[in-house]
């Protein structure tokens, strides 16, 4: 019995995404992507360039993913703290998530999100 397919779906997330680390903004975009598969609970993908690279550290952790392929992480560090392999990315993505190169997603119990409208 073979699992069918994920089924991936990626829009534009309207608005500005924030994303802070203990209550220190190590992301702001206005392009980030949300990406939903099966019945996991939605990932935001933001580009590397609205990142704040100074709170970001590449480890040496990797995953698999069988539908987005092999994934690198980061650890966000902030005076005090630290989140180990808290982001994510996939910088050769498979194509049929092609749209997620270059952008990196974090996980939701490290780091809060906050939506500014795209009025702001």
């Amino acid at each position: 019995m073979s699992t069918p397919p994920a089924v991936i779906t990626i829009a534009e997330q309207p608005g500005c995404l924030l994303v802070k680390f203990h209550g220190i903004q190590v992301a702001a975009s206005s392009r980030a992507l949300v990406l939903l598969e099966a019945n996991y609970p939605p990932v935001y993908y933001v580009p590397r360039e609205d990142i704040d690279e100074k709170y970001f550290a590449r480890t040496d952790h990797t995953s698999y993913c069988p539908y987005k392929g092999d994934a690198s992480y980061f650890s966000l560090q902030v005076p005090g703290h630290e989140g180990a392999n808290a982001v994510w990315s996939y910088e050769k993505p498979k194509v049929s998530v092609a749209q997620i190169k270059d952008y990196v997603a974090f996980y939701p119990n490290q780091v809060k999100f906050e939506l500014l409208d795209a009025e702001v």
